[in-house]
């Protein structure tokens, strides 16, 4: 069983920076790959970016490539996306979850964060 909770969302200008965390509960969390998704009002939740179970691999959807940056501490059971040059469609809720194997569709990851409000706004 994993429990994941995400922190570090808020309200930023265009062109600012947040990092978001997602610290996990579980002794195997250092097993699964992690991946952030975002949702906003009426738009389907996607996949911003993935990294794999020991954080070699990392994945990006196309529209935060060189913009944001994912990584994991396992020591720390954390996983981090540092967002730099915010734009406001990025604002959105933003979502950690955990694979067992790594994915990128949604339906494979097996536990969920509550979230965290991204909003970018001048």
């Amino acid at each position: 069983q994993v429990q994941l909770e995400e922190s570090g969302g808020g309200l930023v200008q265009p062109g600012g920076s947040l990092r978001l965390s997602c610290a996990a509960s579980g002794r195997t969390f250092s097993m699964y790959a992690v991946g952030w998704f975002r949702q906003a009002p009426g738009k389907e939740r996607e996949l911003v970016a993935g990294i794999n179970w020991n954080g070699d691999s990392q994945y990006y959807a196309h529209f935060v490539k060189g913009r944001f940056t994912i990584s994991r501490d396992n020591a720390k059971n954390t996983v981090y996306l540092q967002m730099n040059s915010l734009l406001p469609e990025d604002t959105s809720v933003y979502y950690c979850a955990a694979a067992r194997i790594t994915t990128n569709q949604a339906s494979g990851y097996n536990y969920w964060g509550q979230g965290t409000q991204v909003t970018v706004s001048s």
